[in-house]
């Protein structure tokens, strides 16, 4: 069975940095997407990456948060820097190929001071 594994959430403090990953199981998927769902609003995409390496953003995480893959490891991350308090959230991690889309189980990022 195919699986995603999220690791790299925790609290830290406004204006600070994390890096959340995102292991796949196999080297399938062509396009992987980091959503994040805050409490009582629904999920939104964050950031997305193809294959071929191209990206796109979020209005809300533009120049903050920067999304990368390591295709060798079948690991794809999620670097975020000048965290504000309404980044927080859990950060899920999808990835898709065909009709097929597998979710991770999620990962707690807190921003608080």
């Amino acid at each position: 069975q195919v699986q995603l594994v999220e690791s790299g959430g925790g609290l830290v403090q406004p204006g600070g940095s994390l890096r959340l990953s995102c292991a796949a199981s196999e080297s399938i998927f062509s396009i992987y997407y980091w959503y994040r769902q805050a409490p009582g609003k629904q999920r939104e995409l964050v950031a997305a990456i193809t294959s071929g390496g191209s990206t796109n953003y979020a209005d809300s995480v533009k120049g903050r948060f920067t999304i990368s893959r390591d295709n060798a490891k079948n690991t794809v991350y999620l670097q975020m820097t000048s965290l504000k308090p309404e980044d927080t959230a859990v950060y899920y991690c999808n990835a898709r190929i065909a009709t097929l889309s597998i979710w991770g189980q999620g990962t707690q990022v807190t921003v608080s001071s």
